[in-house]
């Protein structure tokens, strides 16, 4: 593998609190966008932004929904337990888990977990939600690993575990907002497209987007494509480590259907992706293309694969393999995993332009924006905070075309 130096101190800066937009403005196209293209920034408003792509590209959406994961239960003696839904384990498909109408078991982040040793815990609050008095929603011990633990969640009345969540969960808004989740974020921390239940977090990128700027979009002739990725909480999970050598991206399942690999193909249109979510999905379908050419299958992409080694293959070669292993299995769609970090030094042969927020300091997020970039974040990040930009999820957004 290709040494990966790079110093997480290289990528800071200082972030004010009240810079950070703890909760959205009144209209989501209203917020500020910051264009920058070949090493020049320019300053509009988010509605504006479809008369600044080209003609007849391609804007990929990741058409994931954010799950009311959080819940909050009590042990016999009062002490209060948060248990935070990260991933299925049994059933381990996002459909089938949603769908189980009496018992389930999640991997979990789970608060308090020194004072939980055993024994089941009673959902919080039932008295002031009937709805979730009826359920006798009830969460068991199976086992812990490490930060994570495996929790059975068992329930009655038969109703599937996704309508559980949605009366008795709450929205799990970022711990960087610094409060409690209110009702405005059950609906304006999901975006207008939101089809898939899976995430913990949202893919904030897309929060901008109305049916306004999606109709301009469509007339401009901009082919609007889905996939999805269901974002982990790893999203939240600092850099600890002084290198990002030493730093573990966890898995996220990722669905891409076969007709929109063969216009990627096909079409070597300008390909923009809506948040870096869509950027690590559509980067990954080249390694596993050179997972099908080189070994017949594809399976999760590696963290450090891109890094590996120097990859011959064209991008419209990985794709065809791709392509004909779906055709020859008659899969209609790739469904896999990645855990890819894209850091400077990565070779982007999906995507042209991208549409993001503005990320934390030391975070992943900021190093895939440096390599989009060419390593002129800096400038794009100083210009955003001496000019008034809102940052982090419900923050303004930038158009960023790849260096």
């Amino acid at each position: 593998m290709r040494d990966i130096d790079i110093k997480m101190c290289d990528f800071d800066y200082s972030l004010p609190e009240e810079r950070i937009a703890k909760y959205p403005l009144d209209e989501r196209d209203s917020s500020k966008l910051l264009v920058y293209k070949e090493g020049n920034i320019s300053e509009h408003v988010f509605r504006d932004m479809p008369d600044m792509l080209p003609d007849d590209a391609i804007m990929v959406f990741n058409d994931t929904k954010v799950v009311p994961a959080r819940l909050h239960f009590m042990k016999p003696t009062g002490a209060h337990i948060e248990i935070f839904c990260l991933e299925p384990v049994f059933p381990a498909e996002y459909s089938q888990i949603f769908a189980e109408t009496a018992c389930c078991r999640w991997k979990c982040i789970v608060g308090n977990v020194k004072r939980w040793k055993s024994g089941k815990l009673i959902l919080c609050n039932t008295d002031s939600v009937h709805e979730a008095a009826g359920l006798g929603l009830e969460a068991e011990l199976v086992e812990r690993d490490g930060e994570t633990s495996v929790i059975e969640f068992t329930w009655k009345n038969g109703l599937p575990f996704s309508s559980v969540l949605e009366i008795c969960g709450t929205i799990p808004i970022p711990p960087y907002l610094n409060r409690e989740s209110e009702s405005i974020d059950n609906e304006r921390y999901q975006t207008l497209y939101a089809r898939y239940r899976g995430s913990v977090a949202a893919p904030t990128a897309g929060l901008h987007f109305t049916e306004r700027v999606l109709r301009s979009l469509e007339s401009k002739g901009i082919d609007m494509e889905k996939v999805c990725l269901h974002v982990g909480a790893g999203t939240f999970l600092p850099v600890k480590s002084d290198g990002i050598s030493g730093h573990t991206m966890h898995r996220e399942p990722f669905v891409v259907g076969i007709d929109l690999l063969r216009r990627l193909r096909d079409n070597r249109r300008k390909v923009i992706a809506v948040g870096t979510t869509s950027v690590r999905t559509l980067e990954s379908l080249y390694y596993a293309g050179v997972q099908c050419i080189e070994e017949g299958h594809p399976y999760d992409i590696p963290q450090w694969m891109p890094y590996s080694r120097e990859f011959q293959y064209s991008f419209e070669e990985s794709l065809g393999a791709l392509i004909s292993y779906l055709e020859q299995h008659s899969m209609d769609s790739l469904r896999t995993g990645t855990r890819i970090i894209i850091v400077p030094g990565f070779r982007f042969r999906a995507t042209d332009i991208l549409v993001t927020n503005f990320h934390q300091p030391q975070s992943t997020l900021l190093l895939l924006v440096s390599a989009f970039v060419g390593g002129n974040w800096r400038q794009i990040y100083d210009y955003a905070l001496s000019h008034g930009f809102r940052f982090l999820s419900y923050g303004d957004s930038s158009l960023l075309f790849r260096a």
